[in-house]
């Protein structure tokens, strides 16, 4: 297949492109379309003879091509509805009836310039399918984030975003305004689909099916949320409709390169250390704990709180006994986990079962991963000093 991909370089076509070579070059295998993909993408620095070839020979064309914010609001109509001209001519030069999608807006419902533009696009689309029968789709996008998105330009997340990673001034006018959102990611697999026949349709106009509405200010309050977690440890909430994940995604792809990396408080001793790396509101934290050659940590129980230990590297023993005795008074037998870096597994620590962590090793510091149900509350802390064999203290 053969696809012309117009305005290439731009936001919408730089990330389609990026993923229609994944599945050119086998990196991408869950969509409908494959086999062999031939890209022709052409923008402004593109010629008249390579359209001309490229119109011969495409099956598919995305015209992504666009003006949004000419310094001459005549650029709109040259931009948006002349090269959408040009592009039909020239299809219908070749007598080339292949399927046609358009890069419309919500906007072409408005009467400004913007969209007068995009509607005359689009009416030109409709009407170049009634006389060649070529199949066309108009989609009238919502506001689109992503990453690549360029900032100071037609997006306020993309501006946004970029300001607050960057510690930049924004100005909201009005927090209680509702945007309405679709992710890039969620367009190019909506584009990518329409190779195929499968796009999604309402009325004349295509439409990306997973959208998103919030208000300025709840975007906002997010962006900031973000910029605290290299000190909170906190990460985004993604058990809702998946915007926090999509929002924080585009955050990060306008880091600085210098905090691309920040630093963690480690509580160190004379026993090794212990990490908090990422904690949340209700899936816990996850901590990494060294431990010195020799040494013995944990002997402790809890009520509720649960955890489960990983070691990555040295070698250890991790050793867990039932709190209290049995029908004979007893204490409960200890259960003995021997544990290595070269074996990667999860070590349960159960309610009700006092355990500790022993390095084995001489000369080497035992890691270990740590996830416990519930963040550290030092006035509720849950935790009681019992050594896990008699007379260990």
């Amino acid at each position: 297949m053969n696809i012309l991909i117009t305005g290439a370089s731009g936001f919408v076509g730089r990330n389609l492109c990026a993923q229609l070579r994944n599945i050119r070059d086998g990196k991408a295998k869950n969509y409908a379309v494959s086999g062999d993909l031939t890209l022709y993408e052409y923008d402004l620095n593109s010629t008249p003879e390579e359209l001309d070839a490229y119109c011969r020979d495409a099956d598919f064309v995305f015209n992504l091509a666009g003006v949004n914010r000419p310094q001459d609001p005549a650029e709109f109509m040259r931009g948006n509805f002349g090269f959408a001209s040009t592009l039909l001519a020239t299809l219908k030069k070749h007598g080339n009836t292949c399927p046609v999608m358009i890069s419309s807006s919500i906007q072409a419902a408005l009467d400004n310039p913007y969209g007068e533009s995009k509607r005359a696009g689009e009416q030109l689309l409709f009407d170049y399918a009634e006389e060649t029968g070529a199949k066309v789709l108009v989609y009238r996008f919502p506001n689109l984030f992503g990453k690549w998105c360029r900032p100071n330009y037609n997006s306020a997340v993309a501006t946004f975003c970029n300001n607050i990673a960057n510690d930049l001034p924004i100005t909201v006018n009005d927090p209680s305004v509702v945007m309405h959102l679709v992710y890039i990611d969620d367009v190019v697999d909506e584009l990518i689909g329409a190779l195929t026949g499968g796009e999604h349709r309402d009325g004349a106009f295509c439409v990306v099916p997973t959208s998103h509405r919030i208000t300025l200010g709840a975007i906002v309050d997010l962006l900031h949320t973000f910029r605290r977690m290299p000190e909170t440890l906190e990460v985004p909430d993604t058990t809702k409709d998946g915007f926090a994940k999509k929002l924080y995604a585009t955050y990060l792809s306008y880091l600085p390169s210098d905090r691309f990396a920040y630093d963690l408080k480690m509580n160190v001793d004379p026993r090794g250390s212990f990490t908090e790396i990422i904690r949340t509101a209700d899936r816990g934290q996850f901590s990494v704990n060294v431990s010195k050659p020799g040494i013995t940590k944990g002997q402790h129980w809890h009520h509720t709180k649960n955890e489960k230990f990983v070691v990555v590297h040295g070698h250890g023993l991790i050793q867990l006994r039932k709190v209290g005795t049995d029908e004979n008074g007893q204490l409960y037998p200890v259960v003995n986990y021997e544990v290595s870096g070269e074996k990667i597994q999860v070590v349960e620590m159960i309610p009700g079962y006092t355990h500790n962590i022993v390095n084995l090793s001489d000369t080497e510091d035992l890691v270990t991963f740590m996830w416990c149900n519930e963040c550290f509350d030092p006035a509720k802390p849950d935790t009681y000093f019992e050594p896990v064999e008699a007379g260990n203290s």
